[in-house]
């Protein structure tokens, strides 16, 4: 198993980026308080210095890593991996700069709106050749029986939008972790699957989704997380996970927790940091699948949500975003 599981809860600006921790410690997890993930660019460098050079690190970061089916055909790719050291480069060179009119929409450009005022869902799909907003959607981010479906990869305007986290984590965590001089980074699925994946020495870095955690574990927040009463509410059915898990808490957790993490709006980062850890120590400690994709698009373009119900199950019916 992982010497330490990182969740990091990923917003497009810094100061929302929160990530939480577990050490693996006498064969029993250690999880402790969310703290601010820092400078992005040395986080991989920071980590390796809490482990020794052979033990595992698995890190989960809730930005969509991959790209929709769609898209990948229009622009002649067959594989995610290969194709994100060339963005933002050379003929890719305008790929994360965001098209402030639909005039710069484009293949190479794919990103939209820069600001609100006038844009419209169909600029996009006009634009890139789509049918659909189906046609911008991966299949993990279709809507299922239990969610609705995920904001577009290439949508960067509202509350749900995920385009500019995306951006920030492929240009500040992935791209620089598998062209930098740390050895032994792989990304799940494209590499592998995460038994073969977790071995000495190396970090997996795997998509995750809080929205999917939250069913794992039996979280149901009312009104939203942005409260702390409904943060706190949670607490029990948290703790209550832990302890059959045999996951022991931190005091500093234990206390963030009963506290429902602050009375600001801004807890539900810190909040998503402590749900994906516990989302991620429910895959690796086996009381989830890993849900691993199994079709060659999925696993090379695509990618997947670490613990999502797979393909088969999803529902046939997708819901407008």
């Amino acid at each position: 198993m992982p010497t330490l599981i990182i969740h990091a809860d990923w917003g497009s600006a810094p100061r929302k980026r929160y990530m939480a921790r577990a050490m693996l410690e006498n064969d029993r997890y250690i999880a402790h308080a969310p703290e601010p993930v820092g400078h992005s660019e040395t986080l991989f460098e920071r980590m390796h210095k809490v482990v020794g050079e052979d033990d595992t690190i698995l890190i989960g970061f809730d930005f969509p890593i991959g790209l929709p089916a769609a898209y990948a055909e229009r622009v002649g790719t067959h594989d995610f991996l290969d194709l994100l050291p060339t963005l933002g480069r050379g003929e890719w060179s305008d790929f994360y700069k965001v098209a402030e009119e639909p005039a710069d929409i484009g293949l190479h450009r794919p990103f939209y709106p820069q600001r609100p005022g006038g844009a419209r869902m169909h600029h996009l799909l006009d634009a890139l050749d789509m049918n659909s907003t189906d046609d911008l959607l991966r299949r993990c981010d279709w809507a299922s029986a239990e969610r609705r479906a995920a904001s577009p990869l290439f949508w960067t305007l509202g509350a749900q939008q995920v385009g500019k986290a995306a951006i920030k984590g492929w240009t500040q965590v992935l791209t620089p972790a598998l062209t930098s001089e740390v050895s032994g980074v792989a990304v799940w699925p494209f590499d592998g699957t995460l038994c073969n994946l977790l071995t000495p020495g190396r970090i997996v870095i795997a998509e995750t989704y809080p929205a999917e955690f939250y069913r794992h574990l039996s979280i149901a927040l009312n009104p939203s997380k942005r409260s702390q009463v409904a943060r706190r509410s949670c607490a029990e059915t948290l703790l209550q996970w832990a302890n059959e898990a045999q996951v022991k808490l931190s005091s500093t957790l234990q206390a963030a927790l009963d506290d429902g993490f602050g009375l600001s709006p801004a807890g539900e980062d810190p909040f998503d940091a402590i749900v994906g850890l516990f989302g991620m120590l429910n895959v690796v400690l086996g009381y989830k699948a890993t849900g691993e994709p199994d079709d060659e698009q999925t696993r090379k373009i695509e990618g997947w949500m670490l613990g999502k119900t797979t393909q088969h199950e999803n529902s046939n019916a997708q819901q407008g975003t």
